[in-house]
C-alpha cells in the first residue's frame, strides 16, 4: 500500500512541474481541505484547480518541485486504517531561473484515503521549514 502513496506524491510532483492544475487538482477528494505555507485555506477540489491554475499561469510559472535545498529530505507514510494515511514529507522548489531556494523548503502533512478508484489526499498542510 505505501507504493501507491509514494506514486501519489510522484504525481502531485509531475503534476506541479507540468503546470497542469486540474491533473495536480485531481489528486485530491472532492471535498479536500488544503492549507497554503501562508495560511490560506481552500476547501474543495475545484478551488484547489482554480488557485493553482492561477498559480501556473502567474507567480509560480515555470517553477518546479523537489527535494528539499537545505533541509534534510523525509517521506514518512504512517497508515491509521487499511483505508487512509498520514503523510510527512519534505520538498522544495525552483523558481523559473533554475535556482533552488533554502528559504522555499517546506515539511508538508497530508492525509490519504483509499476511495472506489484508489488513493487520493484528502487534506494537505504546507509549512516552511525553519530553523530554532
Amino acid at each position: 500500500m505505501s507504493d501507491d502513496i509514494h506514486r501519489l506524491l510522484d504525481a502531485l510532483t509531475a503534476a506541479w512541474n507540468d503546470a497542469d492544475a486540474a491533473a495536480f487538482a485531481g489528486l485530491f477528494t472532492e471535498d479536500a481541505d488544503y492549507v497554503t505555507f501562508f495560511g490560506l485555506h481552500m476547501e474543495g477540489r475545484r478551488a484547489i484547480e482554480d488557485s493553482h491554475r492561477a498559480l501556473f499561469e502567474g507567480p509560480l510559472k515555470g517553477s518546479r518541485l523537489g527535494g528539499p535545498a537545505a533541509a534534510p529530505p523525509l517521506r514518512k507514510i504512517r497508515f491509521l486504517s487499511p483505508d487512509a494515511a498520514l503523510v510527512v514529507t519534505t520538498g522544495g522548489s525552483a523558481l523559473p531561473d533554475g535556482a533552488a531556494d533554502p528559504r522555499r523548503d517546506s515539511i508538508m502533512t497530508f492525509t490519504a484515503v483509499r476511495e472506489g478508484d484508489g488513493w487520493r489526499f484528502s487534506s494537505f498542510q504546507n509549512t516552511r521549514i525553519g530553523t530554532p
